[in-house]
């Protein structure tokens, strides 16, 4: 268990642009400690990632009500991302102060039925009143916190990658812990399923939207022979039942399959040049298999092999202060890298790894960059102190 797990006091970071505290669910009175523990600067936008433990619906109609005047938007975690690195059954807020970061937030209250259209045309607009109001702020992101269990994340990023312009997205698929039951987007005081939030920012700070995994390519692939799309349910790889046939390449036993063989054993596609993961998340009763994002027939996928997770992740994070050390990294880190850490026993070095670069979130169903949905990956932002003080 990390050390941070169980946590009943709430804790900050040393002062720093970007507000973060994080306190134990079911400590007293969390939300107003967490509220007092951000300071009493005005905020653009505070964002909450939810340990599912919590009663969510509660967690933001007390948050809507505590942190007012700033918005709060935020989700459902499948375990968070806190002071310590990896830890669980916590509330983590994250303040963006107004002195820095403009925001606006769009809602998609029904992942069944939205209109691309109409949402490109506000975050448009949004992205245009942003740059008039502050026209000395020259760096902008967008984050997008999704439900995990809607299937639509593909659908929804891919829709609108045209509204973005040259901005880069990230996000992260809201979870429910290993339980996969109910996963909540949270904002305006309600918790939401089958729902988005996109969340526009231009800030004084310079920052660095990037995604990172540790996993090679190797050159065994196979292909997809019959699926269901809609539901993201491969029947057959190989003109074999997909399960056993998945397992008869990896020599294993199609009975002993589980979360922790996907996480060690993911499959890719290759897009753009670049690979992105596809990966399993169960196997079905009758030997199908379900996967974390989109698939469909025809599609080959490679399987890969897995890097050294801790040596990876202080390379790629290294990189990112390589310039100029960030006053802090939001992160959204997929559930299985989490489980991988756990079956290798590294989640502790890569807590601290995640702790020393000050990276905080939470750990998802899935993730999202710029138009794709991922898993088994790290996106986020690097937040740097602003460049210039007098435009502040």
């Amino acid at each position: 268990m990390d050390q941070a797990v169980g946590w009943a006091e709430t804790h900050t970071r040393e002062p720093g642009i970007v507000k973060t505290a994080f306190a134990h669910y079911d400590a007293d009175d969390a939300i107003t400690k967490l509220a007092s523990a951000l300071g009493g600067s005005e905020h653009a936008l505070v964002v909450l990632f939810v340990t599912s433990k919590a009663d969510a619906a509660s967690v933001i109609a007390e948050a809507a009500s505590a942190f007012a005047p700033a918005p709060v938007i935020g989700c459902t975690t499948a375990g968070e991302l806190a002071g310590q690195g990896y830890t669980e059954e916590q509330i983590v807020a994250i303040g963006l102060p107004a002195s820095h970061f403009a925001v606006r937030t769009i809602l998609v209250p029904d992942l069944n039925d939205f209109s691309a259209q109409d949402i490109i045309h506000e975050m448009i607009r949004n992205r245009n009143e942003m740059t008039e109001a502050d026209p000395y702020w020259h760096h902008e992101f967008t984050f997008l916190l999704i439900d995990g269990l809607s299937t639509k994340e593909d659908a929804l990023t891919s829709e609108l990658a045209v509204g973005l312009g040259p901005v880069p997205l990230f996000g992260g698929s809201a979870g429910d812990g290993t339980q996969f039951g109910n996963t909540f987007v949270l904002q305006d005081g309600l918790a939401y399923e089958n729902a988005a939030v996109l969340t526009q920012v231009r800030t004084s700070c310079p920052i660095k939207v990037f995604k990172t995994d540790h996993l090679v390519p190797t050159s065994q692939r196979m292909v997809v022979t019959d699926a269901d799309p809609a539901n993201r349910i491969v029947r057959e790889i190989n003109a074999e039942p997909a399960a056993r046939e998945y397992a008869r390449i990896l020599g294993k036993d199609p009975e002993q399959l589980n979360t922790f063989t996907f996480a060690a054993h993911p499959v890719v596609v290759q897009i753009g040049g670049q690979h992105h993961v596809r990966a399993i998340q169960r196997v079905d009763e009758n030997g199908d298999l379900v996967f974390f994002s989109a698939i469909d027939e025809g599609l080959v996928l490679t399987m890969a092999e897995p890097m050294n997770m801790a040596t990876h992740l202080e390379q790629e994070l290294a990189a990112l202060t390589q310039q100029e050390q960030p006053d802090a990294i939001l992160g959204c880190d997929c559930l299985l890298r989490r489980l991988e850490a756990q079956e290798k026993q590294m989640t502790g070095n890569l807590s601290k790894i995640l702790s020393d670069n000050r990276v905080v979130g939470f750990s998802t169903y899935g993730e999202q960059f710029n138009s794709i949905h991922v898993n088994q990956t790290l996106t986020g932002v690097a937040i740097y102190p602003p460049e210039d003080a007098q435009h502040d």
